[in-house]
């Protein structure tokens, strides 16, 4: 399935969060991931973000599609890089 994570997280655990989005995503903006992801993969994914935030405060927002044949992407301005390089 192809996916697009985005998080509103606390300052504090945005690079942990950024750092378990990285092991199965690509990085697109600030706070913006996606790619192709298995269901096991995407539901261990789901378990370590869970553990990392604080359900009170913070927001991850996931939108699941079929595959990345039924999704299209416009991208206007800046186009970075995808990279998967953890800081």
């Amino acid at each position: 399935m192809f996916v697009v994570l985005a998080y509103d997280v606390g300052a504090k655990r945005v690079s942990k969060v950024m750092k378990a989005c990285r092991r199965y995503l690509f990085h697109v903006q600030n706070s913006v991931f996606e790619g192709s992801i298995t269901e096991a993969q995407l539901k261990k994914l789901k378990i370590e973000l869970e553990k990392k935030i604080e359900k009170e405060t913070d927001s991850i927002c996931i939108y699941e599609f079929g595959s990345v044949k039924y999704s299209r992407k416009e991208q206007i301005g800046a186009v970075a890089a995808y990279s998967n390089i953890i800081d």
